[in-house]
């Protein structure tokens, strides 16, 4: 006797977007020194009918939040986890801006990994170019 093959969780939030008629959403990574460009894409982006997701904090810049330093490690460790989640929510990844740093690199790495494609504002900074 054979069984249905069961559906994957990723196959199930597919199906349910489908359903539920949810357009694509884009996760925007790079580096925090470009949260403009990023707000420009978001943007842009959510002009066309996407959903965006992007970075919300920039720890380079000072803050409240993450003035302690004890806390400011934790949180940048929450953050990484969350962004993670971010990427595997994503139908497709934006990276943006013309640098690549450990983060990113490891952010576009988790992506591919993920099968998630993987677009360029400067697409000479690919890791796989």
């Amino acid at each position: 006797m054979s069984y249905p093959q069961l559906l994957s969780p990723e196959e199930k939030l597919a199906d349910a977007k489908e359903r539920l008629s949810i357009p694509n959403t884009i996760v925007i990574c790079g580096s925090t020194r470009f949260m403009e460009q990023m707000a420009d894409a978001d943007r842009r982006l959510t002009w066309e009918g996407f959903i965006v997701v992007r970075p919300g904090c920039d720890m380079k810049t000072p803050h409240p939040l993450w003035a302690d330093e004890a806390e400011a490690e934790a949180g940048k460790r929450r953050l990484d986890a969350l962004h993670r989640a971010k990427i595997r929510l994503a139908d497709q990844v934006l990276v943006v801006g013309d640098y690549v740093g450990e983060s990113t690199r490891a952010e576009i790495a988790y992506a591919r990994s993920l099968g998630k494609p993987v677009e360029f504002t400067h697409p000479h900074v690919d890791p796989a170019a």
